[in-house]
């Protein structure tokens, strides 16, 4: 079972959108070095998300 790992970008690899918005950095959750979810814009957040998928992987 692949896990699931968080990606932060910074800079211009932020979406223009948040950027626009000031932020300045963003994550993103990935598994087997592919993106799983679109920009999050906290870590904390990230880490909730790839709590719960841990989760659901465990119990299919």
């Amino acid at each position: 079972m692949a896990s699931i790992q968080i990606m932060s970008v910074v800079g211009s690899a932020v979406p223009r959108e948040l950027r626009q918005q000031g932020l300045l950095a963003c994550w993103y959750l990935m598994c087997n070095g592919e993106a799983i979810s679109g920009p999050l814009t906290s870590r904390a957040t990230a880490q909730d998300m790839a709590q719960q998928l841990d989760h659901c992987a465990m119990l299919a």
